[in-house]
C-alpha cells in the first residue's frame, strides 16, 4: 500500500528550523560554549596530576595549559560571534601542538579535538 503524496500546502515553512528546536542558534552556541568550558576546567584540573604522575611538565607547559584554559573560557563567552567557531578550531590545534611540551597534553588535544569535531558536526546538522 502506498502512502498518499504530501499536500504542498501543508509542507513546513522553508524558513523554519529543520531541527524542531525553538532556537537552534542558541542551542548550538550552548553546545560550543559547554564544550569549551569543560575543556577549560579539565585543563586547569589536570595540571597537578600531570605534574605528579607524568613527570616533567615544566613552567612552559604549565603556562601553556593556563593560557589555553583562559582562552577556552573567554571563547566560550563569545560563541555568538561569527569568528568564534573557527577560533575554537584553532584552539584545538594549539592544544594538540602543546603536546610537544608534554605527551599528556597531546592526549587531551585528541580528546577535545574529537569533541570539537563532533560539536561542529552537530552544528552543521542543526543549522544546515
Amino acid at each position: 500500500m502506498t502512502s498518499p503524496s504530501p499536500d504542498p500546502s501543508s509542507s513546513p515553512d522553508p524558513g523554519a528550523p529543520r531541527s524542531g528546536l525553538k532556537n537552534p542558534q542558541a542551542a548550538v552556541r550552548g553546545l560550543g560554549a559547554g564544550t569549551l568550558v569543560l575543556e577549560a576546567i579539565v585543563l586547569l584540573l589536570g595540571i597537578q596530576p600531570i605534574r605528579i604522575m607524568g613527570g616533567d611538565l615544566n613552567g612552559w607547559g604549565i603556562a601553556s595549559v593556563i593560557v589555553l584554559a583562559v582562552l577556552a573560557a573567554l571563547l566560550a563567552g563569545m560563541m555568538g560571534r561569527s569568528w568564534a567557531w573557527p577560533a575554537g578550531t584553532v584552539l584545538q590545534v594549539l592544544l594538540l601542538a602543546s603536546g610537544l611540551l608534554h605527551w599528556s597534553l597531546a592526549v587531551l588535544g585528541l580528546c577535545f579535538g574529537g569533541a570539537w569535531v563532533y560539536a561542529l558536526y552537530v552544528r552543521r546538522t542543526i543549522l544546515g
